[in-house]
């Protein structure tokens, strides 16, 4: 097995901390990526998970994600994540919280958090007390970073219709994991006519998504089996492995889902077998680019129209990767590694 260690060489990490106050239950890691193009950027996400190594890997993976996520988006932002290991249901405090935030302060102008699973707006303000690193704190008003990502999917997922030529309306769509994001994208796509098949761990979400959209409702284990058009994964990552997508019966894979592809070897798995795989990172971009919103570079109609584009961003991606014969995801990363190493050079 891989050690934590190695895991961050590979991935090329420039720091990883680890915090632990066995007073308030807090164990978590903040990992900061790659701060070549600016501060490191990324969402702090509470999930109790099986071990602390999986917590730290978790970390790691998402770190790097939002290296891509954000150089792809034109964003002057590295990459970074934090992972808090505990189950927000239970042990969620303002101590807890309190203590995390100002763990953090040491790292202020070189990692910048906000929410994620686990870590709604509220946490967020609240831990704005205590550390500047929280400055994707939004206020009460203007658009939601959630709404914003699910935004930029249905934009994506319109592109892979188009790819597909096929119109949004009467494209059958798979939706996995129904929370802050998942739901809004099933409610989008239903407005725009989408024929939706939705699963959640929690029995409830799905009830609900499925009264407000006609959704079907499936148990979650059925859920990677529905033919569809395209199968969009909202939830955790790492979901689809080799066996996870062997059961895939799509057109095309398209989510919010952060490191859907459990490997790089999914990914050609999934093209071998002529299943399009729109990239995560470019895909779910709506919640960076929703700092330009926040520090007042953009108005409300400027971020939402700019969030709108990652659907012509996708399209172009797909179409120069059909040109190469290459899987648009591989052509991606390379992109992004050659905006890195230009940026490395220059700085040299």
């Amino acid at each position: 097995m891989t050690s934590a260690l190695d895991l961050a060489a590979e991935l090329g990490h420039e720091r990883v901390m680890l915090i632990a106050e066995r007073a308030v239950g807090l164990r978590a890691v903040v990992a900061i990526h790659d701060t070549t193009l600016g501060p490191g950027v990324g969402g702090t996400r509470m999930r109790a998970y099986p071990s602390f190594d999986d917590a730290l890997a978790d970390a790691l993976h998402l770190s790097r994600a939002m290296t891509y996520k954000a150089a792809y988006a034109g964003l002057p932002l590295g990459g970074a994540k934090a992972v808090i290991d505990a189950d927000p249901a239970r042990a969620k405090t303002p101590a807890l919280l309190e203590r995390y935030a100002r763990a953090v302060r040491e790292l202020e102008g070189r990692f910048v958090t906000g929410g994620d699973m686990g870590i709604g707006e509220e946490d967020v303000r609240f831990m704005a007390r205590f550390s500047r690193a929280f400055e994707h704190a939004p206020d009460a008003t203007g658009p939601d970073a959630s709404d914003l990502t699910a935004l930029g999917v249905c934009a994506a997922i319109r592109a892979v219709a188009e790819r597909l030529d096929h119109p949004l309306a009467g494209l059958a769509v798979a939706v996995q994991g129904l929370g802050e994001v998942g739901a809004r994208v099933a409610r989008r796509l239903a407005a725009a006519g989408a024929r939706l098949t939705v699963a959640d761990l929690v029995p409830a979400r799905a009830e609900a998504v499925a009264r407000a959209t006609g959704a079907r409702v499936v148990p979650p284990e059925e859920i990677l089996a529905v033919a569809c058009d395209v199968f969009s994964p909202n939830a955790a990552g790492g979901g689809l492995d080799e066996a996870a997508a062997a059961r895939l019966s799509c057109r095309a894979v398209c989510g919010a889902a952060n490191n859907p592809l459990a490997s790089p070897y999914v990914g050609y798995d999934l093209a071998a077998r002529r299943i399009l795989y729109a990239p995560d990172f470019v895909v779910s971009a709506g919640g960076i680019l929703s700092l330009l919103y926040e520090r007042g570079e953009l108005d409300e109609r400027g971020i939402v129209a700019r969030v709108e584009r990652i659907g012509d961003d996708l399209a172009e991606l797909l179409a120069a990767a059909g040109r190469e014969g290459i899987p648009a995801f591989r052509l991606a990363e390379r992109r992004v590694e050659e905006k890195l190493a230009a940026a490395r050079a220059a700085r040299r």
